[in-house]
């Protein structure tokens, strides 16, 4: 979900060359489920190996992956460790938005409606233990960074951009700016011509925000920013206050400080708002190393060959791509 700060944000386009040589810290759950939802048959299915294991996620973290390798970009996929317990409501909305589409798609596959089939498969992605490790072990094939975070992904992506070991953070998520990330940049495992509605596409296009034009621009602080977010909803407490959008949340946190704020309105939520914004100031920390592998063909095709079934012409002409890149010299700026 993250949070519904959107109409607050500016962002601008930025061409994908102006990423060449840099570094972007990938929340991987958030595209690993892009490409889930995303990569999908005509009626909705997801790709599935011959003993009919879901490989979705997997076409996706290769071949959209390719592009960005070809064009400069270095990736860095920082992968969620525990979720913090006040995540537990959201985690179980996002549940049973899975099932009630579940059910809707059964329903529309019985009437023949396979677009409409389609569209609610895209809302019932799920990974799985097997899912993580397998996109894991394809990524170091690949040679691109995979870091294990100790609780959220996009937390650990924040500090790594504020550390200067990566320019951006990689993700669709505005909660990012919450955890203070200094950039962020949105759309590239989405970026190209989209399906959108029936037969109609739609180009979509990296975005680039920047944390201090925003607060800039909107004329708040970041602590400010932070409760914008705890007022609309954020995965941490995804319903929000009743009532209240972005421009009624602007305004509050202009007239009112923090402690005001939250005295004269009904917190519905077992946490404290004090609670999710020391989450977001100082999420936990652990040890982790920024590793580029050598890429590992062998390796490349036994996971997408030998183990699920990929096209081995296709995958071949993948990896002499891959090869081409790193015969050429990688640059790993941040």
């Amino acid at each position: 979900m993250g949070t519904q700060i959107s109409g607050l944000i500016t962002t601008e386009e930025i061409d994908l060359k102006k990423l060449a040589g840099k570094r972007l810290a990938v929340d991987a759950f958030n595209w690993l489920y892009q490409f889930l939802s995303i990569i999908r048959g005509a009626d909705g299915d997801l790709l599935r190996d011959s003993q009919g294991r879901v490989t979705s996620h997997l076409s996706g973290a290769f071949y959209r992956n390719i592009n960005l390798i070809e064009e400069g970009v270095n990736l860095i996929y920082v992968f969620d460790g525990k979720a913090p317990d006040f995540k537990a409501g959201e985690q179980e909305r996002r549940m049973n938005v899975k099932k009630e589409a579940e059910k809707a798609m059964v329903a529309a596959k019985e009437r023949g409606d396979m677009e409409a089939a389609r569209k609610f498969a895209m809302r019932t992605a799920r990974l799985d233990g097997e899912m993580i490790q397998d996109a894991k072990e394809l990524l170091t094939a690949m040679g691109v960074a995979v870091v294990q975070a100790p609780s959220e992904g996009e937390a650990l992506c924040s500090q790594m951009v504020q550390k200067g070991e990566a320019w951006a953070l990689a993700t669709q998520d505005y909660d990012a700016l919450l955890f203070g990330s200094p950039r962020i940049v949105r759309n590239l495992s989405l970026s190209g011509k989209r399906r959108y509605g029936k037969g109609d596409y739609v180009s979509v296009n990296p975005e680039l925000v920047e944390l201090n034009k925003v607060l800039k621009e909107l004329e708040i602080t970041l602590d400010q920013l932070r409760v914008i977010g705890l007022l609309v909803g954020t995965d941490y407490n995804p319903k929000g206050i009743y009532g209240i959008g972005p421009k009624k949340a602007l305004d509050l946190v202009k007239k009112k400080s923090i402690k005001e704020i939250f005295s004269d309105l009904q917190w519905e939520f077992a946490y404290s708002p004090q609670d999710i914004i020391d989450f977001f100031e100082n999420p936990p920390k652990g040890k982790y190393e920024i590793k580029f592998p050598k890429l590992d063909a062998k390796k490349i095709r036994k996971i997408l060959c030998d183990e699920h079934n990929f096209s081995g012409d296709r995958v071949e002409n993948a990896i002499r791509r891959l090869e081409e890149r790193e015969c050429g010299g990688l640059k790993r700026f941040a």
